[in-house]
């Protein structure tokens, strides 16, 4: 063996060396892909059942929105319809008893009587 043979040598030992060092890493990023990979499906296959119950949810809760503004134009409804009763009593009842009370109002004021006074004491 001459030197130039003992050198290739030893410069085949350090490139198997070197080889072997840098095989290390790629090993461990080979399986870090790995379990990235099987995280990545484990994430999709859970957000398909769940975007799917948020969709059940979503229309579910549209319905019970419509529900709501039904019994919401029902009381609007209702509230307008009463206020018009109220006017409606006002206007009907109110004027009369106004009319009675200034008409006897008139007749005591014409009698020169007063109002007896059982109501409350002054103090």
């Amino acid at each position: 063996m001459t030197g130039s043979d003992i050198a290739g040598l030893i410069a085949a030992g350090v490139f198997a060396v070197l080889v072997a060092l840098l095989a290390v890493p790629i090993w461990k990023l080979g399986k870090v892909f790995d379990e990235l990979r099987a995280a990545v499906r484990e994430v999709s296959d859970g957000t398909t059942p769940l975007l799917t119950e948020v969709t059940t949810t979503v229309a579910t809760t549209n319905d019970q929105l419509r529900k709501v503004e039904g019994i919401t134009n029902n009381v609007s409804d209702a509230s307008a319809n009463i206020s018009a009763l109220s006017s409606l009593m006002a206007a009907t009842v109110g004027k009369p008893l106004i009319k009675v009370a200034a008409f006897s109002s008139g007749v005591r004021a014409a009698l020169g009587t007063k109002p007896s006074g059982k109501g409350r004491r002054s103090r």
